[in-house]
C-alpha cells in the first residue's frame, strides 16, 4: 500500500496527518489502518466504489462520526499537529473544518440570512450600524469567494430556495466560508448538478485552494483528475494507494488501483 507517512512534527506543510486509523460501526469495521498526509492549500481527492469508506473517512476529519451511536475509532488524526480526539473543542473544530454535502441544503430563508446564519451563531452581532456594515461585508465577501455574488446581488433578501441547484450548492459553499474556516470537506459536491454547474464549482475549487485546504470525495474519476493535487483510492475500508494524482492515474503502484482506474470494476 502506498501511504504518505511522515514522522510526527516533521511535516510543517501537513494540515492533517492520519496514522493507523481504524473505525467500527458496532461490529462492522469500516476503516482499516488508514494512514495518509493531507498537505495544506491543496486539493485531495478520495475515490473508490460505493461503500468503500471514503465518506466515513471524510467525516472523521471533523468528528461528525461522533454523532453516530456505536462508532469506535482507534488511531491518530493530527490537525495542525494536534490530536483531534484529544482536547480538541469539537465546536471550534467544526468551525475551522467546514463541510459541503452531496445535495444542496440551503436553509428556508433569504440568501443573506443563509450566509449570516453561521457568524450569528458564533457570536457576530448586528446591533450597531458598524456591526451591520461588517456583517454586510462578510456576506458579500463570502458570496464573492464562492463566485455567486454577481448572480444574487439583486436578490439577497429573497428566498434561497428560488436559486438553481448549482447556485444553491455555491450558496452552501459561501455559507461555510462565512465562518472563516481553514479546511473545506466536500462529499460528492457536484453529483446532483448539471455539467455547467459542475464546471463552475470545479473552477471555483482551483481558486479556493489558494486560501483553504480541500478534501473532496468523488465518484467521478475525471473530476478527481481535473481538480486534485493528490488522490487516495479506497477499497473495502482500506486506503490502497495514496499519491500525487498524476501518479495514481498514470502510474499506479497497486494492481487494484489500476483495475479501478481502468474501469475493470467499480
Amino acid at each position: 500500500m502506498e501511504s504518505a507517512k511522515a514522522p510526527r512534527g516533521d511535516s510543517p506543510s501537513a494540515k492533517f496527518e492520519v496514522t493507523g486509523l481504524d473505525l467500527w460501526y458496532g461490529q462492522t469495521q469500516a476503516l482499516s489502518k488508514v494512514s495518509m498526509k493531507v498537505e495544506a492549500n491543496s486539493i485531495t481527492a478520495l475515490i473508490g466504489p460505493s461503500g468503500c469508506g471514503k465518506s466515513t473517512f471524510l467525516r472523521v476529519l471533523d468528528r461528525m462520526n461522533d454523532l453516530i451511536d456505536g462508532v469506535r475509532i482507534e488511531g491518530e488524526v493530527l490537525y495542525d499537529g494536534k490530536d483531534i480526539f484529544g482536547t480538541a473543542d469539537v465546536i471550534e473544530l467544526r468551525k475551522r473544518i467546514g463541510m459541503v454535502f452531496q445535495k444542496p441544503n440551503p436553509f428556508p430563508m433569504s440568501v443573506y440570512d443563509n450566509i449570516a446564519y453561521g457568524p450569528r451563531v458564533h457570536g457576530t452581532h448586528a446591533r450597531t450600524s458598524a456591526e451591520r456594515r461588517a456583517l454586510d461585508e462578510l456576506v458579500e465577501r463570502s458570496l464573492v469567494n464562492a463566485a455567486l455574488f454577481d448572480e444574487v446581488k439583486d436578490r439577497l433578501h429573497k428566498s434561497a430556495l428560488g436559486l438553481s441547484g448549482g447556485q444553491q450548492q455555491r450558496l452552501c459553499i459561501a455559507r461555510v466560508l462565512a465562518v472563516e474556516p481553514d479546511v473545506l470537506l466536500m462529499d460528492e459536491p457536484t453529483s446532483a448538478l448539471d455539467p455547467i454547474s459542475t464546471a463552475k464549482i470545479e473552477s471555483l475549487l482551483d481558486d479556493l485552494k489558494m486560501r483553504y485546504t480541500i478534501v473532496i470525495v468523488t465518484h467521478n474519476m475525471q473530476q478527481a483528475g481535473r481538480v486534485s493535487d493528490s488522490t487516495g483510492f479506497f477499497l473495502h475500508g482500506e486506503l490502497v494507494e495514496f499519491a500525487a494524482t498524476k501518479e495514481i492515474f498514470f502510474n499506479p503502484k497497486d494492481q487494484r488501483t489500476e483495475n479501478y482506474i481502468s474501469g475493470r470494476f467499480g
